[in-house]
């Protein structure tokens, strides 16, 4: 399993390339990205470029998360698209390529998204709540973006005391 990469790692920093046709490489990618989420405990969400890929790919699973209303499970999705979003809150976030800080970022409270996930069907989630949020955080990733980019302001990062 490849590792999390970390900040200032410039792939996390490159908008991502579509991965296109569902082959061989691109299910291997989202076997790799469930292995790194299963892998930490604590994460709700693993992106492409985490794991030094720019493709287009991310995981998420908020299941048993205290905030997540809605909750499909476990989902890979391959060139994601977000179709709509509502709503505006502020919330705050970390990452596993951020491991020493956490900010308030704002983000839709609803999205609708669109992608094909592990199988090769197209799948359309909508989310509310955390799950929006992880999301959307995971989207940023592809887009070579991290919430360090879009917290509220700079007084509004902090340092974690301990990551869950």
């Amino acid at each position: 399993m490849p590792p999390v990469l970390q900040l200032p790692h410039p792939v996390l920093s490159r908008p991502c390339v579509p991965v296109g046709e569902l082959d061989d490489a691109a299910r291997r990618l989202g076997r790799d990205l469930l292995d790194a989420m299963r892998s930490a405990d604590h994460s709700v969400g693993v992106a492409a470029p985490q794991i030094g890929v720019s493709r287009r790919a991310f995981c998420i699973d908020v299941t048993g998360h205290r905030k997540a209303r809605s909750c499909h499970g476990e989902v890979v999705l391959f060139d994601p698209v977000v179709v709509s979003s509502s709503g505006v809150e502020v919330g705050r976030e970390g990452c596993m390529s951020v491991p020493d800080l956490t900010g308030d970022v704002p983000r839709a409270t609803e999205i609708v998204v669109r992608g094909v996930d592990l199988a090769g069907r197209e799948r359309t989630l909508t989310c509310d709540a955390f799950e929006a949020r992880a999301v959307q955080h995971e989207l940023d990733h592809l887009d070579g973006l991290l919430f360090l980019d879009r917290v509220v302001s700079d007084d509004r990062v902090f340092r974690r005391r301990v990551y869950r």
